[in-house]
Parts: structure tokens; C-alpha cells; sequence
């Protein structure tokens, strides 16, 4: 869990690499500390990464909540109510029509009820994914139907802190990164962007956070 929220992860190899780095050396400086943002576990990051497809995270992270409070256990401290992820085994006796009574659409809601049962009847485990290299990673989650690399990647990243994983069909990658950063007039294509981001091996995931933090602070500045 340490590792997948983050606080684990020694940045300080990634600093001595890349403090020189043209697109990182600022970033580097300016959000010194920071590291990948994950959750407390696998299937916590892959259903919102699902969540996250094609919409505005807004939206993706108020389904979330409703799936929180209606699935996850709760507790009261100092007179307020907390809820934790539902676990697997809440979601997968669930059918696709009660699913979508939380605004998922029928593509989403499949996905995630294949996803909790996978992981609730221990077809798939978070050990087992967490034993994998990365490609091996990306291609047993992608086993899942409905569970594309763009969501194997960002459930990697987020849920077991893979530095080197990076997510290049990601729209802030393709326009954004590509825009702000490196100059470009218009987005690019995830091939070049992947190509592009092999100069930050083994920590392409990483860089991509603080190239990211870069971005957020030249338009604050700005």
C-alpha cells in the first residue's frame, strides 16, 4: 500500500538522472518531493481509471463517491462519517443495470463488474499482477474485457506505483504535454509521444508526473 500511495517511492535516483534534464530540470526544482499520487490498492486504481474514460474527472470522481457510499463500509469519527472503496466482493454480485443506476454507461458498468468479479473470486489478485513486469502487467489487466492499455497503464501507475509506466495515449500527453512543453502547434500521435518519452527510462511514469506539476506551474505564473 506504501508504495502504491506513493510515500515509498526513492526519488532521489530520478533526481541525480535527470537534474540536468531541459524539460524536467524546472519541474524537478520547483516540486521537489513530489511523487506519483496512487490509491490504496490495485482494484481501487483500475475501477477509477474505468471511471475516467472519455469524461471530465469531475464527473468520474462524484460517480465514484456515489459507488462509495452506497457499497463501502463507513465509520464515524468526531461526529463525521467516512467511507472506504468498496471491495470487490460488494460490486460482483451486482448486475450491469443496477450499475448503471450510477450514470455508467453500459460499456463502463461491464467493465468494472467483470474487473470485481475477477478480482473477488481471486482470479486475479493484486499479488499476482504486482509479481509481473510492466508489459506482462499491462497484458494479464488487459485479459479483462473492456480494460484497454490507456487503463492498464494509468492502474498501474496509480494503484502499484510503476514509475516506469507510461500511459502515451493519455490526451495530456498527446496535446498537452506535447503543446506546453515541447512546442508543438497541435497534438501528436501516442506513438511519437512514447517515442519521445524513452529518453526518461526507468522512470518515464514519474517524469510524466512532474512534467505535468511543470505544466500547472507555468500556468499559475502565467
Amino acid at each position: 500500500m506504501e508504495l502504491g500511495l506513493g510515500a515509498g517511492l526513492d526519488v532521489r535516483p530520478f533526481y541525480r538522472a535527470f537534474r540536468f534534464d531541459p524539460l524536467l530540470a524546472d519541474a524537478l526544482r520547483h516540486s521537489r518531493g513530489l511523487r506519483i499520487a496512487g490509491t490504496a490498492s490495485l482494484w481501487e486504481a483500475i475501477v477509477t481509471a474505468v471511471l475516467s474514460q472519455q469524461i471530465n474527472l469531475s464527473f468520474a470522481y462524484d460517480m465514484r463517491r456515489e459507488l462509495s457510499i452506497s457499497y463501502g463500509r463507513r465509520a464515524r469519527f468526531d461526529g463525521e462519517t467516512w467511507f472506504d472503496f468498496p471491495a470487490p466482493s460488494r460490486i460482483a454480485g451486482e448486475g450491469e443495470k443496477t450499475l448503471r443506476g450510477f450514470r455508467l454507461s453500459g460499456a463502463k458498468a461491464g467493465t468494472i463488474l467483470r474487473a470485481a468479479q475477477a478480482f473477488a473470486s481471486a482470479e486475479m489478485t493484486e499479488d499476482e499482477v504486482s509479481s509481473l513486469p510492466d508489459e506482462e502487467a499491462i497484458a494479464r489487466l488487459t485479459s479483462i474485457k473492456g480494460i484497454g492499455r490507456w487503463t492498464a497503464e494509468i492502474a498501474l501507475l496509480r494503484g502499484l506505483g510503476r514509475a516506469d509506466v507510461f500511459p502515451g495515449g493519455d490526451l495530456g500527453v498527446v496535446k498537452y504535454v506535447a503543446m506546453q512543453l515541447l512546442g508543438h502547434r497541435a497534438r501528436v500521435t501516442e506513438k511519437r509521444m512514447r517515442r519521445f518519452a524513452d529518453r526518461w527510462r526507468p522512470y518515464r511514469g514519474l517524469a510524466l508526473v512532474y512534467a505535468y506539476a511543470e505544466i500547472n506551474r507555468r500556468a499559475g505564473s502565467a
